[in-house]
């Protein structure tokens, strides 16, 4: 590809994570963008468990059974002559190492907020990802259907709880039964809400803002309760700021309800003259690479096990970081500094998938991958090697033994834990005496999950044995005398086969480092 060509095709990228906390309607308002892209013909959430009608998004099994997301699934489609990559993220806090990596490959973000709850949690822990990465973050005002808070106290909230600059681009006219509507000015209208439309979306508003021509809003107290809280805003509120939406400094802000299409278009068709198209990456080495480099790099943010269950296959995630992929290449995988053809390649609507001829910076694409990839791994063409920034990862807290329930079905067991360790969301410890396997996690839920795949894919029944919370510490292999193990610290190793200990609290710790204190202990992974 050209240049010229490539530069244009990286334009119309736009590659973004939709962040929430639990419930806040993430799923729902991925499945009406989908919508919009004309992927699915009808959106469906993730309530309808009765219709089968799942959301797009939530394609495993468990997600199904139990209305969640936990795990990054990844939908592209077209729209208005742009190519949008979608990340929808698990919103559970347990899985929330799936969502930093996945972080790490967007140029934006979309904050999801119930409009009735406020800010919550872990939509403040990924905000401090966001923000800490530099990304823009744009904001979502769900549920407005229902009674909501006070949006000047939402407002609020984004200030002084996330400390971010807030700019309503529209605001709502009610809320719950009283809804009217938007008062939309940044596209100087009002988005009429369904009840209130009759045949009619929108009315225009003049330079001022006024209602433009007869309307009974004009008398209505809703709506001029809502003027009034516009015009405050304008006047004393935050001026409007590309540059800082562009460094993650000011959050647009949006209100509507993804449950019944209200507002959603409007904010999708904002976002795209807004949010940027991919950027650069920087590099371990201290350099950056560009988009539009002619050398292909990416990057592995995630490897995923089993997306079709009857083919048992095993895909690595890649984020796009510069140049164009074509089918049958040849690349270095960094790590390894090994050649690898990559001739089967998918990109991504959920759990279809299709294959790839060629795609450029921002892309996500699907590797079929048969043990050649790691998380974090990166990829790349040319003589001048390239090693992108490490991606995060967390010491688990919580540990269990595990064991297979039919000793004759050792294989499927063995195998359904290489490969759904592989994927980083739990981790592998082996005890030093005994081989026992033991698994570490951030959070209870993981556990869960795990025992659920390992029975439904790979037809293994395992026992759990919980341990309860642990912390992990690494020792120089040299400075280890396994008779430093006891029953307080337990002695195993990592998939690496460093050495480790699981300490049962802080007490036993400090007893470990007063009893042996030339001996360094690290947290790392």
């Amino acid at each position: 590809m050209k240049k010229a060509d490539l530069e244009k095709e990286v334009d119309k990228r736009r590659t973004f994570a939709i962040i929430s906390h639990p419930d806040a309607g993430k799923t729902t308002i991925t499945e009406q963008l989908l919508l919009f892209g004309g992927i699915v013909r009808e959106a469906g959430t993730v309530k309808a468990k009765k219709s089968g009608n799942f959301a797009k998004s939530d394609w495993m099994e468990i997600e199904q059974k139990r209305g969640i997301s936990v795990t990054s699934s990844v939908m592209q489609f077209d729209y208005q002559g742009k190519r949008i990559n979608i990340l929808d993220t698990p919103g559970h806090e347990d899985f929330s190492e799936d969502t930093y990596r996945t972080l790490m490959a967007v140029d934006s973000a979309v904050m999801v907020i119930d409009a009735a709850k406020g800010i919550e949690p872990q939509t403040k822990k990924l905000f401090k990802i966001c923000k800490m990465r530099g990304i823009p973050i744009f904001t979502f005002m769900n549920k407005l259907d229902r009674d909501s808070k006070d949006p000047m106290e939402l407002i609020d909230q984004l200030e002084n709880v996330l400390g971010i600059e807030a700019y309503p681009m529209n605001w709502p006219i009610g809320s719950g039964r009283i809804l009217k509507g938007l008062y939309d000015r940044y596209n100087r209208r009002i988005e009429l809400y369904k009840t209130e439309a009759k045949g009619e979306s929108f009315i225009k508003l003049d330079d001022d803002g006024n209602i433009v021509g007869d309307s009974p809003l004009k008398d209505d107290s809703i709506y001029q309760d809502a003027r009034s809280e516009m015009d405050l805003i304008s006047e004393a509120g935050n001026q409007f700021s590309k540059t800082k939406i562009a460094n993650g400094d000011q959050t647009p802000v949006f209100f509507g309800s993804a449950l019944v299409n209200f507002g959603v278009k409007t904010f999708l068709d904002a976002y795209l003259k807004l949010s940027p198209a991919p950027g650069h990456h920087k590099t371990l080495q201290g350099n950056e690479v560009e988009p539009t480099s002619p050398e292909f790099s990416g990057f592995v943010f995630k490897i995923q096990a089993n997306m079709n269950p009857r083919h048992r296959d095993r895909i690595a995630f890649v984020r796009i970081c510069s140049g164009e992929f074509q089918k049958g290449m040849d690349v270095t995988l960094d790590r390894t500094q090994k050649s690898i053809r990559l001739s089967n390649v998918t990109e991504f609507m959920a759990n279809t998938r299709e294959n790839v001829q060629t795609a450029v910076a921002g892309d996500i694409i699907g590797l079929y991958d048969t043990g050649n990839f790691q998380i974090g791994d990166t990829i790349y063409t040319g003589k001048k090697p390239i090693a992108f920034e490490k991606l995060p990862q967390f010491t688990p807290e919580l540990f269990m033994r595990v064991s297979a329930k039919n000793v004759m079905k050792q294989k499927s067991f063995h195998k359904g834990i290489k490969q759904l360790v592989q994927e980083g969301a739990i981790q592998l410890y082996t005890n030093y005496s005994t081989g026992q396997y033991i698994l570490g996690a951030v959070g209870q839920l993981q556990f869960e999950v795990f025992q659920f795949r390992m029975k439904n894919e790979y037809n293994s029944d395992v026992v759990m044995e919980p341990m309860g919370h642990k912390i992990a510490r690494w020792i120089d292999p040299d400075q280890l005398d396994e008779k430093m193990s006891s029953s307080r610290n337990i002695l195993v190793r990592d998939q690496k086969g460093d050495p480790l200990f699981l300490f049962e609290n802080e007490f036993a710790e400090r007893w470990f480092k007063d009893k042996y204190p030339d001996v360094k202990l690290t947290a790392k992974l």
